[in-house]
């Protein structure tokens, strides 16, 4: 299982940036993926999480209305659109892969990727 995560960067607060998570072939179909961050300092926290069909999403309280999960199956690939990003938001972004079923979005992921840095200044 492989998860290649890119898209990170620097941007002032109020940006938006667009991360991207590359996910091996067959895992994409039979994982259901998702973004977690740390922070310096920090545990790591949930993001956002999407099931294997796409239609269902989860957010943490912390990003809803900022931050948009998507896939895209033709490329196997995983996204989170992020705008009005806020300096609480700088973090290392992994993504993961967790087993579910086809409408879930798991409580656990057992497939992670390298992290990706956001960092939003004031």
């Amino acid at each position: 299982v492989q998860l290649q995560a890119s898209g990170g960067g620097m941007v002032q607060a109020g940006g938006s940036l667009r991360l991207s998570c590359a996910v091996s072939g067959r895992t994409f179909h039979t994982h259901a993926t998702g973004w977690f961050r740390q922070a310096p300092g920090k545990e790591r926290e949930f993001v956002s999480g999407i099931s294997r069909s796409g239609q269902t999403t989860k957010y943490a309280d912390t990003v809803k209305g900022r931050f948009t999960i998507s896939r895209d199956f033709e490329k196997n690939t995983m996204f989170l659109r992020m705008t009005d990003l806020k300096p609480e938001d700088t973090a290392v972004y992994h993504c993961a892969a967790g087993r579910a079923s086809w409408m879930a979005v798991p409580t656990e992921f057992d497939n992670w990727g390298q992290g990706t840095l956001v960092t939003v200044s004031s």
